[in-house]
């Protein structure tokens, strides 16, 4: 299959045809417009490493994400950044091209901090390699990183080694009912102290957390924070499958300093990550954009809504002429997923 990759880049490159680079489809909503001949991944699947004691896996790209997960958690493991599946079809490549995580984002560290290291076949159709499959890594510059959120932009991913972590021995839900103010102020300050919190929620004048860890270290924290014990929101908020993600309104995503005042901004509003990621449904986009831009951070069209002028936040000049001599060594003929990660890459 390899090789059936290689022949139809090569020619997509002859040809100056682009190619969608697209694996179960869970994601085809997130970033630019679709186009180009579809090339799936899915076929090249499977774990082609993982030592459970050495807290390593490597697998294909089009193994089920579901299915890596399963592995794991029979060795009482996990990814720790929880990454959405978006569906059933969710695959490893995807996750990382897409490179998204969940609610344990916060205290565990982004998708990208688990990447150890890559294969990738670029715009050549050349076999690469960054990285290793060890945590110890050879120093330099972290190319593997790199392709964690770029949306397929840069070539296909053919394997990726990621760290994985045990399960967490013990976790609780707790809810308490504070208004956003409070609730943010609260969750900076308990963010200054050691205590388990790996997951947090705000919307509707109640704030959700998750505390994991030794049942000892929980049990101490639930007594600490207060409030009352409650059902676990964490999947439905991860996966978007909660009620508060329906409907047709526009989805924005705000990444903020945890810190950040109430943006004042209208429609309704979940805050998760202790405060960082402000998801918002609705709003005019300058508005959205101001505001995030105003509190030091950027806002994402995530779903819905009008994408013709790209769903990502502008980028400044330089970065933009740093994105296009990446893309241009990387794929030079500019044949992978044209304008899923910018309307000029």
């Amino acid at each position: 299959m390899l090789a059936a990759f290689q022949d139809r880049i090569r020619d997509a490159a002859a040809r100056g045809a682009p190619l969608r680079l697209r694996g179960g489809g869970s994601k085809d909503f997130y970033g630019g417009a679709l186009a180009g001949e579809v090339l799936d991944t899915r076929g090249y699947a499977g774990i082609v490493d993982y030592e459970p004691s050495e807290l390593v896996v490597t697998a294909r790209c089009g193994t089920p994400l579901a299915a890596l997960e399963a592995v794991l958690a029979g060795e009482g493991q996990m990814l720790a950044f929880e990454p959405p599946h978006f569906g059933g079809a969710a695959t490893l490549g995807g996750s990382v091209a897409a490179g998204l995580s969940g609610p344990r984002r916060a205290c565990a560290g982004a998708l990208r901090d688990f990447v150890l290291g890559t294969r990738l076949l670029d715009g050549r159709a050349r076999d690469l390699a960054f990285g290793g499959r060890v945590m110890k890594n050879v120093a330099g510059y972290d190319l593997s990183r790199l392709l964690a959120g770029s949306l397929g932009v840069l070539g296909l991913i053919l394997e990726v080694s990621l760290k994985v972590l045990p399960r967490p021995a013990a976790e609780r839900t707790l809810r308490l009912e504070l208004t956003e103010e409070r609730a943010l102020e609260a969750l900076n300050r308990w963010a200054a102290r050691p205590l388990p919190i790996s997951a947090s929620a705000w919307r509707d004048g109640q704030l959700t957390l998750r505390l994991s860890g030794a049942a000892s270290a929980v049990r101490a924290a639930a007594e600490d924070i207060g409030g009352d014990s409650a059902a676990e929101p964490w999947a439905g908020i991860r996966e978007h499958s909660d009620p508060w993600f329906a409907g047709e309104a526009p989805l924005w995503r705000l990444s903020v300093p945890a810190h950040a005042a109430p943006l004042g901004l209208p429609g309704a509003q979940l805050i998760e990550w202790g405060g960082a990621l402000r998801w918002l449904r609705g709003g005019d986009p300058a508005a959205v954009r101001g505001a995030a831009a105003r509190a030091g951070g950027h806002a994402t069209l995530f779903r819905g809504g009008e994408r013709a002028a790209g769903v990502f936040a502008p980028l400044a000049p330089a970065s933009l002429r740093l994105h296009r001599e990446l893309k241009s060594a990387f794929d030079p003929a500019g044949i992978f997923n044209p304008g899923r990660l910018h309307p000029a890459l």
